[in-house]
């Protein structure tokens, strides 16, 4: 079979294979480099989101070597571009105008140095490589874009291009649009007029950063406010629905979450940050599918109303202070529906926590997934999370006011009762770092993955390697801190698991 791969007599097998390296780039750099055949597979999955590698405006003068010789010279371009093996632009599948604006920004600043022609050369080199995109035959399944940069979009000449090639906006499914500045407020309309035009299948919509305080007799705020509805309304099955509000708590919600009726048969998951409760959130009520529930720094009437309606199995509560009394009823809500859960109280320790730990033990036995920043390390939590008995990953962040001996016998307390389901646990910042290795002489768990602060002495090494001796279950460590970590101790360590940055590994609820 392998031959046959090489040689390339598998191309839909070798295909799927290397769309599973979507986001390991230097894997597919390798895989290019093996044959022809492989370059000819990878290279188009490398390009598909060329904007979201940092620091690599080396990409600009690539996609430039394809414009005409007559935009050359429009935008001030003179000297020659060595033409590239691909046509990389027909590849582009995920788009975020604000990096490709700061990438050509970088690459000007880096060729030329010319500050004072900068924002308007950004302005015609932009225009010009959205114009490259859409005629060399890309289609868009991810758009990014605001209007507070300094780039003037021009909607009306972006959709005059399409012609032949109406799939470059039509096959969207991801469409996040940012902060949008009064100067750019008419551009925004008019982009999103057109876009709801030729976009109906977008599945994940989210409005970010939008600053909603403003009269009614702001008439083009208003108009905005109708464009996003508007968007809201067109799409046949949107799954995810995400606003988040900058500076200011979002209590007039003008119609836009109410529109979220006509999603109500496809609708799963919905994310809401910096709004209060309003009578619009009823129509959530008919969403049956409804399944995920995302809130940050918000009121909780949201959750406490909803819950009454519909069966959440996976709730996200992220504030500055957890009110752990409305926390509780929340969970009570949730019961035996609720499989993942993640409480994160922003700036300070979770205070009468006992409310919120009995709401766990009593309603939800079927939590697979548990994350939780800022609580006490105390001998309730440690019972709680021993009687999760379907419980597979674990994050935890507490905070420690007991004595050393008591920390020690805590630790090894937590260690025993894990549950047998568990196999990745994330231990957040520092607080079990001085008791890693008592905890591991004493943990049972079937550990596949598990996230440390740092790897930076014997004890705690001489426990890593025993555990995974004994269990044989350990693949990963992912390091927050990686600063002490010398080529020796790495050399012994890795001949049992694989050492990683922890974002790597790290599963996010």
């Amino acid at each position: 079979m392998a031959s046959k791969l090489l040689m390339g007599g598998m191309p839909e097998l070798m295909e799927k294979i290397l769309n599973n390296l979507n986001n390991e780039i230097d894997s597919l750099y390798s895989c290019a480099l093996v044959s022809r055949y492989w370059c000819k597979i990878a290279i188009p999955i490398l390009w598909q989101d060329p904007f979201s590698v940092e620091e690599k405006y080396s990409i600009i003068p690539k996609y430039i070597s394809s414009l005409s010789e007559d935009t050359l010279k429009e935008c001030g371009l003179n000297e020659k571009f060595s033409k590239t093996l691909f046509d990389y632009a027909k590849f582009l599948k995920v788009l975020d105008l604000d990096r490709l604006e700061c990438m050509v920004k970088q690459w000007n600043c880096m060729e030329y140095f010319d500050y004072f022609k900068l924002v308007n050369w950004t302005n015609l080199i932009v225009n010009s490589l959205l114009k490259l995109f859409i005629e060399s035959g890309a289609t868009l399944h991810k758009l990014v874009v605001s209007f507070h940069n300094s780039i003037m979009i021009m909607p009306e000449k972006i959709f005059s291009l399409l012609g032949p090639n109406e799939s470059f906006f039509s096959r969207i499914q991801y469409l996040s649009l940012g902060e949008i500045s009064l100067v750019k407020i008419e551009s925004a309309i008019a982009f999103l007029r057109a876009l709801s035009k030729h976009t109906t299948k977008i599945i994940a919509l989210e409005f970010n950063g939008f600053e909603f305080t403003f009269t009614e007799a702001e008439y083009d705020k208003l108009q905005l406010i109708h464009a996003l509805i508007y968007i809201i309304k067109s799409q046949k099955q949107l799954r995810i629905f995400c606003i988040v509000i900058e500076a200011h708590t979002f209590t007039n919600h003008y119609g836009i979450i109410s529109a979220l009726e006509s999603q109500k048969n496809s609708l799963q998951e919905i994310i809401v940050e910096n709004c209060d409760y309003s009578e619009e959130f009823e129509v959530l009520k008919n969403c049956k599918n409804l399944e995920t529930l995302r809130l940050k720094i918000c009121d909780y009437k949201i959750p406490l109303k909803m819950l009454d309606y519909n069966k959440i199995n996976v709730l996200e509560i992220v504030d500055y202070t957890i009110e752990t009394q409305e926390m509780a009823l929340v969970i009570k809500k949730t019961g035996i529906s609720l499989q993942r859960l993640k409480i994160e109280s922003r700036c300070e320790q979770i205070q009468n926590d006992s409310l919120l730990l009995n709401a766990l033990k009593c309603f939800c036995p079927n939590i697979t997934y548990l994350y939780i920043l800022n609580i006490g390390f105390s001998t309730q939590l440690i019972e709680v999370i021993g009687n999760l008995q379907k419980l597979q990953f674990l994050t935890l962040m507490c905070n420690i006011d007991v004595s050393k001996k008591e920390m020690k016998i805590r630790a090894m307390q937590f260690a025993e009762i894990l549950p047998l389901t568990l196999q990745y646990l994330d231990l957040v910042d520092k607080w079990l770092e001085k008791y890693i290795d008592i905890f591991l002489n004493h943990c049972n768990s079937p550990l596949r993955k598990l996230i440390i602060e740092k790897l930076d002495n014997e004890k705690n090494i001489k426990a890593l390697i025993e555990f995974c001796v004994r269990k044989k279950t350990l693949n990963y460590v992912g390091l927050d801190d990686q600063s002490m970590l010398n080529n020796k101790i790495r050399k012994e360590v890795e001949a049992y698991f694989v050492l990683v940055p922890y974002e790597d590994i790290i599963i996010h609820c």
